[in-house]
């Protein structure tokens, strides 16, 4: 494969370059650094803000509970916004919405170290959360178009690992930034690597063209609303929101939700990919990935409560025994990507997710005085789990679907994983309420159902074909280039790849 992207690239402009399979070393390199630092970034600050909750409301005079919007502000952000945004990159190009992203990111960011009170934080942290909706919605998109398509795995395996390593830093950097300045530096450092990774985007992200349809504003509207009101109710409801306000939230969203899939029926391209949730490989993989996100959500909201609260430990203890389970992504997931270019991705993801139940179940049965080595190898077991279900699996949802659907296709897959993380929380949340003193083993034992639910789903997704990898002979390349001008042969040949894909799939 690399050797037909030299000649491509020797040929042809970077534009049209972008059409192809994927892009030439070292260029390919670069491109994965921007987007190592980008999505790095955009997890980091997920998480940085709640280390430093309690000295914000100090400091600003406010009560803990209000303080809450700083986090809620940037969850609802992205919530609302990831599939508009993941349309938004099918139609304009991926890379132009992730520049886009890139700069409201950073400027957020700026405006966040600036601000002095909680409403100028909130809204700053709302841009900041429309940033990196942008980046997300459309990241998977861009990786797809920087990998071959025989490597993409690997491709997806790498931001699997980078989100979990990140995932791992933030606390870490947040206590680290905070023990030597003020709590405005935990986002002012975002601005330098902003700029950095602002210029290498200019350089090495693949530019491929985008539809150039209209956009629907009418179904970007009802579904920031779908998804924003479901889960703001699903949320409130599981801290302490009465029954009543959470069922009248949940309808209204059904309402919302009915009206905008009535209208994605008609659209060829819908905001809302319903034709590609008609893809049983496509619908059956998101369903295992809410499922799996859920079951996460459940292990590591509730896992403090269980260490600290039955095992005995400290809260160092506590953060200390809890970092291998992201460090089991972060090995695990890199390999998993690599094998599922090689192996049924389906079965790869059932062992994964079978051994992360295994893990959960395990830690139920932990001694009250248990051995922290006990506790270590159950962690990393969980985590080896999860990424060796989330790389595979990942990888089918974004090549079930055509190339020029990636975005759609990263968008959802972005919306699983906050729709099982918000699920999660909130059971937890309801299941300390319903069991008291028996909740941490309860929300344990509930997070490994539904790890084997999601066993199950992929068990059904086994009956269906899995997504081929279209390639383009080396010796057909220079017929294609002589016959047409540059812009048509790299559409010509975008659809030839297409049909070929749908021919394996």
């Amino acid at each position: 494969m690399s050797s037909e992207s030299e000649v491509i690239s020797s040929t042809a402009s970077p534009a049209a370059a972008d059409c192809l399979d994927g892009l030439p070393v070292p260029r390919r390199y670069w491109a994965m650094l921007s987007i190592a630092l980008t999505v790095g970034v955009a997890v980091i600050d997920g998480t940085v803000a709640n280390v430093a909750l309690p000295t914000i409301a100090r400091e600003m005079g406010t009560t803990p509970a209000s303080s809450i919007w700083i986090v809620n502000a940037y969850q609802l952000a992205i919530v609302m916004t990831v599939l508009p945004f993941s349309s938004l990159g099918d139609i304009i190009g991926y890379r132009r919405v992730y520049r886009a992203g890139i700069i409201t990111l950073t400027l957020g960011s700026l405006f966040c170290a600036l601000s002095h009170s909680l409403i100028s934080l909130t809204f700053a942290r709302f841009m900041q959360g429309l940033g990196s909706s942008a980046l997300i919605s459309v990241n998977l998109a861009l990786i797809r178009n920087i990998f071959p398509a025989k490597m993409l795995g690997r491709g997806v395996g790498i931001n699997a690992m980078i989100v979990a390593t990140s995932a791992v830093l933030g606390p870490t950097i947040a206590a680290g930034i905070l023990s030597v300045a003020s709590w405005p530096w935990l986002f002012a450092v975002n601005v330098p690597v902003g700029i950095l990774a602002f210029i290498i985007t200019t350089y090495a992200l693949p530019n491929p063209i985008g539809s150039g349809r209209p956009f629907d504003y009418k179904s970007a509207l009802l579904s920031a609303m779908t998804f924003g009101i479901l889960l703001s109710s699903v949320s409130a409801f599981g801290h302490g929101g009465t029954a009543a306000k959470g069922a009248i939230g949940v309808a209204l969203a059904i309402f919302v939700g009915y009206v905008l899939v009535r209208r994605q029926l008609s659209q060829p391209a819908p905001l809302l990919p319903v034709d590609l949730l008609r893809r049983p490989v496509f619908g059956l993989s998101l369903i295992a990935s809410i499922s799996c996100f859920a079951a996460q959500a459940l292990a590591l909201v509730s896992l403090p409560f269980y260490l600290q609260n039955a095992l005995g430990r400290t809260q160092v203890e506590c953060g200390l025994l809890i970092s291998p389970w992201p460090l089991g992504v972060m090995i695990a997931a890199p390999i998993a990507g690599y094998l599922a270019e090689r192996r049924s991705t389906a079965i790869l993801a059932g062992m994964g997710v079978v051994a992360m139940s295994a893990g959960l179940l395990s830690m139920v049965m932990l001694p009250a005085h248990a051995h922290t080595m006990s506790i270590v190898w159950r962690m990393a077991l969980c985590g080896v789990g999860f990424g060796f279900f989330q790389a595979p699996n990942n990888r089918d949802i974004i090549s079930s679907a055509p190339k020029q659907r990636s975005g759609a296709a990263s968008g959802m897959l972005g919306t699983a994983r906050l729709s099982g993380q918000t699920l999660g929380a909130a059971s937890v949340a309801l299941i300390f309420d319903r069991f008291s003193g028996a909740g941490n083993a309860a929300s344990l034992t509930v997070g490994a159902g539904f790890a084997l639910a999601a066993a199950v789903v992929i068990g059904l997704r086994m009956k269906s074909p899995e997504p081929g990898v279209a390639t383009v002979p080396p010796e057909s390349v220079p017929a294609i280039l002589d016959a047409s001008p540059e812009w048509e042969w790299a559409m010509v040949l975008g659809t030839a790849l297409e049909a070929e894909a749908e021919a394996d799939s």
